[in-house]
C-alpha cells in the first residue's frame, strides 16, 4: 500500500526493527494507527517507542514491524520514486 501526500511525498510500508525505527514511523497494533513521537534506549538494544498518544510499546532486538514511512522526493514524479534506475526517464 503506497499512498502519496501532497508536496511530493510518499507513504511506503517498510520492516522496521529496533535498530531501524525512526521518529514519524506510522505502526499499526490492534487495527488502531499510532505515530512514533520519542525513541529510547533501553538495554540489550531495546527501544522504547513513545506514540503522539502518550502510549508507549518496547521493541526488543529480534522484533520485526511493517510500519508507514514518510518519503521525501525531491522534483519529479513521487509515484516514480520507488522505481528501479533502469526504468526512470
Amino acid at each position: 500500500m503506497r499512498g502519496g501526500t501532497p508536496g511530493g511525498e510518499l507513504l511506503s510500508p517498510v520492516e522496521i526493527s529496533a535498530a531501524s525505527v525512526q521518529r514519524g514511523d506510522v505502526i499499526q497494533v490492534g487495527g488502531q494507527q499510532y505515530r512514533v513521537a520519542d525513541i529510547f534506549q533501553l538495554p540489550n538494544g531495546a527501544k522504547r517507542l513513545v506514540f503522539d498518544s502518550g502510549e508507549w510499546l518496547t521493541l526488543h532486538t529480534r522484533t520485526r514491524l511493517i510500519a508507514l514511512r514518510l518519503l521525501r522526493v525531491r522534483g519529479g514524479d513521487p509515484s516514480r520514486a520507488l522505481s528501479s534506475r533502469r526504468y526512470r526517464a
